[in-house]
């Protein structure tokens, strides 16, 4: 497929993630007021979108406390500067085998399984524009991990997402992945203007060669909106990448910790340097605005308690 390259691009800053860099770097976000603080920071950098998880304040281990998330939500939805919300439905499937030879029962640390309601609880409190729908299984480099999405769990919580008017990003790491998307667009959970994340690099998902990306892109519906990552000093070739292909852009302290060898990074750094590669590329950042139009978005208000 020749490329066409994107000239009008939005940036995704992906503001804490759930895995253990918390005591990696002191700009990894654990309280709601951080998370919101490094999100809203973000926003004035250039982002059009803030995709964020929470942490236990204290320990910052990953948490789905959907108080934590509301404080995170109403804290951004108060501030001066505009952005279009992403909040992850990402956990809650998490599976840790024990030894080779006695794999169960699970491991207790670090497992957690829960139902398709509950894991989209959070969705139905705070309403986000957007959440994320991680539409495959997949072992993870951690021990014996794996991230389990099951296809009846997929289409619950796409199913879920959909009568919210809540838009799902289809977290897709692998092809298998955009495979399984394209048959629930076709079964009508999903809606046909999809939208989707390329997870480039995540151990033991697609590798981030150029051929595993482009085979990655190639399999994106013409009429999708997709965007695309890769992790540590990937990142920011994985910007240019995206945008040469066609897509758009995600940076942020969930994926990499560094904006230049031995200097530590912010988020509002990392957007400031993918939005210098974007204009120095001759493409323009859209802001929220245009992503809410682009993308058929609805900005609402939290349920009431």
């Amino acid at each position: 497929m020749p490329l066409t390259m994107n000239t009008e691009v939005f940036i995704t800053c992906a503001v804490t993630g759930s895995g253990g860099t918390q005591d990696r770097s002191p700009h990894v976000p654990r309280s709601p007021e951080q998370i919101a603080n490094s999100a809203i920071d973000a926003a004035k950098a250039g982002a059009a979108i803030v995709h964020c998880h929470v942490r236990d304040p204290e320990t910052g281990a990953p948490r789905r406390d959907v108080a934590l998330y509301r404080e995170v939500t109403e804290r951004i939805r108060e501030a001066e500067v505009d952005v279009v919300l992403n909040l992850t439905a990402g956990m809650g499937g998490d599976m840790v085998f024990g030894p080779t030879e006695r794999p169960l029962p699970l491991n207790e640390t670090g497992t957690d399984m829960a139902g398709a309601s509950e894991r989209m609880k959070h969705v139905y409190e705070c309403l986000p524009e957007i959440c994320t729908l991680d539409c495959g299984t997949m072992n993870f480099a951690e021990a014996d991990y794996v991230m389990t999405n099951t296809p009846g769990m997929l289409r619950a919580m796409g199913g879920m997402m959909t009568q919210l008017g809540v838009k799902p990003e289809i977290e897709a790491f692998d092809t298998g992945h955009l495979w399984f998307a394209k048959e629930l667009v076709k079964e009508g959970v999903l809606k046909e203007n999809a939208l989707v994340q390329l997870c480039m690099g995540v151990p033991w998902g697609a590798p981030n060669d150029l051929n595993t990306f482009m085979a990655m892109v190639n399999n994106v519906p013409e009429s999708w909106t997709w965007s695309a990552f890769s992790l540590g000093r990937h990142q920011m070739a994985y910007a240019a990448a995206a945008v040469l292909a066609g897509g758009n852009v995600r940076v942020g302290l969930e994926d990499n910790l560094w904006l230049g060898k031995g200097e530590l990074a912010t988020n509002a750094q990392l957007v400031e340097r993918a939005a210098t590669i974007v204009e120095n590329m001759g493409a323009r950042v859209i802001g929220p605005a245009e992503v809410r139009e682009k993308l058929g978005l609805m900005k609402r208000a939290p349920i009431s308690a």
